[in-house]
Order: C-alpha cells, then structure tokens, then sequence
C-alpha cells in the first residue's frame, strides 16, 4: 500500500492532467457530428494504454464507432482480469445550464466539473493508470485485458458482435467493471445488480398539418393532449405501472434482503435537499432504495410537440413525441417488455390519433454473485483502502453488458465504481471528486492483488 500511494503522490499532477486531456474530447456517440471527435478520443485511449504498458494495443473497428483493446499477459497460468469501460459520453445538454463549458474539466472544491468526468471517463481511467502503477512498481500479479468501448451511451449494438467474434482474445476470469457509484467516501459499497432497460421513442399524429387553434380547436384531437393522456395512464394511484403483465416476472425481495437493502446510511431529509425538492414520489409500499435498485421503473426522458420558440403561436401540433426508459429488475426481458408496452400503448389510443412506436436499445438485468472469489476480491481491496468493509447495494443504472459477459464469455463482473448518485450523470454541471479518483487509482491494483492471492 505504501509503494502505491507513494506512486500516485509523485505523478499526481500528470494522472489529473491526463484525465484532463481526455475530457477535453466531446466524444459524444449520439450526435453523428461529434464523429470525429469519438475517432480521436479512440486514439489517445490506445496510445495512453500502450504508454502504461499494454501489449497488442488495437483499434477494433465495427460498424459504429470503435473498440480499444490491450492485453498484458505475464504467465498462462495466472488468473485474467477483462476490464471493461467506455469512452463516449451523453450529449452536453443543455448548454446553457452548465457553470462552465462541458468540455472545459474545471475544478472547483476539490470536484473535477466536465462530461465524462465519472460517466465513465474518469471511472474507466483509473484502471489504466493502475495498471501503469502495477507495470512501474512491478507488482502486476494477473494477466489483463482492457476493452475499452465507444458506444455506451447508445446501446452498445455492436459489441456483442465483437464479443461473439472474439471469445479467444477476451477469455477471462472475470469483467471488471468501474462505471458505477458508491454511497459515500464514508461509506464505501460494492453494487451487487443492476436493473435491465428497455428504450423506445412514441410519437402521435393527429391532422397532416399544424393547424390555427382557434379555427380548428375543440373540433380536432390535439396530438399533445392526447400523448399527455396517455402518458399520464401508464401508472396508477398508487405509481405502479400500469401495463397489463408488467410484474409478471418480477420476484419480490425477502424481508432478509429488504432489511440487508435498507440497512445502508440513507437520510431522507438530505435526499430531498440535494435534489431541491420538498416530497418523494414513486410506487406505493416501497423505500426509496427499494424503488431504485430493486423495483421496474417507467420514466419519460423527453417530451415535445407544438411551438415551443419564444412568445407565442397559437398553434394546434399535427404531431407530439416522447421518449420513454424502463427499468427492469431480474426476471423481466427487455424484448418482452418492449412488446408489453408496444401493445399497451397502441390499444389505448383514440382512434382520432395514429400512434407510432420505435424501439431504440435494451438490455438485460443482471445479479452479481457475493460469494465469489472477485468479489471477495473487491471487498478486501476496498476494505484495506477505505479501512472499513464495503456494504452491498444494488444499482439502480443500467449496463447491459453485464449480461451479455456472462451469455457470451460465461464469466461474472464485478461492479467497482466509485463515483457517486449525486455526480450528476446525464445531467448539467457532471463532477467527480478529485479524492474519488486518486482512491480509485490507489485500489484497483489492491484488488488485483487480492484476486491472484485466492485464485491460487
């Protein structure tokens, strides 16, 4: 432990400076005018790992945007760790919300401000400073693998194409996973699930035109009153889901598991402070760790419609569109619940309405076993790192990969982040603390030491 926070201390300015650079890039996958920019970002990720000390650095290109990959193999006979991260990132916006520009890390109380910053760029950057670390001091105890990929942020399509095309190159022990949080830096956690997702965009169509809402209001279904309507129907007083066999799947916690869940640090009070609002919401008979990391979710992420510019327009919309996630705990499909809603959603429209449904991504739940020898493997690390024994929690995030390991390469992934819920991922004014960061770098070689100590 000495020799390695003796490390981070002499090169702690070039870890935060390159973390920096990194940042720097607007690698945002969604937006085909960022192109190049991903491009790039590609290219620094393969040359920082070449530099810390990765053999067989290349730039797997697939039909989007493409895939780093780096090995550093010391002995056959020692166990591989496959870390796996991505470098793009959400779109910036809105623009006009952020303190300073998204693209422009800045530093302010000890927080590093950007997009990227811990969604995963800071995250998935600690691994490959750990392993410069591990490679400078001699003390890489295990055989590596980075996959480092581009496409997160928009469903990872292409990935499982390159996993099922490439099973020899990855075969592992173990994923190891930094794209998660923490509770506190106080109270140091590992993340034992994660819930699945199903993403689809709707849009209702009412008359072939924009028409005077004077002239034809009343007469004619506005698109966005009834998109609202039928939003508003898909939970019931009570906030469940409102969807016919939604919950078919869904395996309920014992009182074990709820009480371990609910044991964590949680204060109400400051939840709600730090969120600025004045009353919690969600499904009836359940807590709020409860409701976001153990229970399916239905939430719209955009809604529009009409004329939105500045001042007025008295318009009636020909059409009204949103965009709408689910969240899946184990047992629910995402196919199966993108059908579920697909068809809901159909059969209550009017029929003064045409409704379009398009899936965009899914994925799969996914359930990490705490009695393996990885996540024991996590837990002393974090325990000799923080100098308390991380608690269990279950995400309330997505990352379908996970499944997608296991389906593929028949290997479990341990969840090893350390950012935190109230890092502001996807939103405005993103941070990772400075500290965070160091003490990512500063435990990650911890746990490789543990893994090759009890896989002997």
């Amino acid at each position: 432990m000495q020799d390695i926070k003796q490390y981070i201390e002499q090169h702690k300015q070039r870890l935060l400076d390159e973390l920096f650079e990194l940042l720097r890039f607007p690698s945002v996958s969604a937006d085909p005018k960022y192109k190049p920019d991903v491009l790039k970002t590609a290219d620094y990720v393969a040359k920082k790992l070449s530099e810390a000390g990765a053999d067989n650095v290349e730039i797997c290109q697939t039909a989007g945007y493409p895939i780093v990959y780096g090995e550093k193999i010391i002995h056959p006979s020692k166990p591989t760790v496959l870390v796996y991260g991505h470098y793009d990132v959400q779109p910036p916006d809105p623009l006009e919300l952020w303190k300073t520009p998204p693209f422009e890390p800045t530093i302010r109380d000890g927080k590093i401000y950007a997009r990227g910053a811990c969604d995963d760029k800071g995250q998935f950057y600690m691994h490959v400073k750990a392993f410069e670390l591990m490679m400078q001091n001699d003390t890489l105890p295990c055989n590596i693998k980075f996959m480092i990929e581009g496409e997160e942020e928009v469903g990872s399509n292409n990935l499982g194409i390159f996993v099922k095309g490439n099973k020899e190159k990855l075969k592992a022990d173990v994923v190891l996973i930094s794209d998660t949080s923490m509770i506190s830096m106080e109270h140091p956690s590992l993340e034992t699930g994660l819930r699945g997702l199903s993403y689809l965009e709707v849009e209702v169509t009412g008359p072939n035109r924009d028409l005077h809402s004077g002239v034809y209001g009343g007469a004619v279904a506005n698109p966005a009153t009834i998109l609202a309507k039928m939003i508003a129907s898909l939970h019931d007083e009570n906030n469940h889901v409102a969807i016919p066999g939604f919950y078919d799947e869904v395996i309920a916690l014992t009182d074990a598991e709820r009480k371990e869940l609910n044991a964590a640090p949680y204060n109400e009070e400051e939840y709600k402070k730090d969120l600025d609002v004045t009353e919690l919401w969600g499904e009836k008979g359940y807590t709020t760790f409860e409701r976001t990391g153990t229970r399916p979710t239905l939430e719209v992420n955009g809604i529009w419609g009409g004329y939105i510019g500045e001042g007025a327009k008295t318009v009636l919309p020909s059409k009204a569109s949103a965009k709408i996630s689910m969240r899946l705990v184990p047992n629910q499909g995402s196919e199966k619940i993108t059908q579920l809603f697909t068809d809901h959603f159909l059969k209550i429209a009017p029929a003064s309405v045409k409704v379009k449904v398009t899936p965009h991504h899914g994925g799969e739940p996914a359930v990490t076993p705490t009695d393996s020898i990885a996540y024991k493997a996590a837990q002393l690390a974090i325990t000799e790192s923080f100098g308390k024994a991380p608690i269990p929690t279950r995400g309330g995030g997505s990352i379908p990969i996970v499944s997608l390991f296991e389906a593929e390469l028949g290997i479990k992934t341990v969840l090893m982040g350390f950012g935190l819920d109230s890092d502001a991922l996807h939103s405005p004014n993103e941070k990772y603390d400075i500290f965070n960061y160091y003490k990512g770098i500063e435990t990650i070689p911890l746990f490789h030491k543990y893994f090759a100590e009890l896989s002997r």
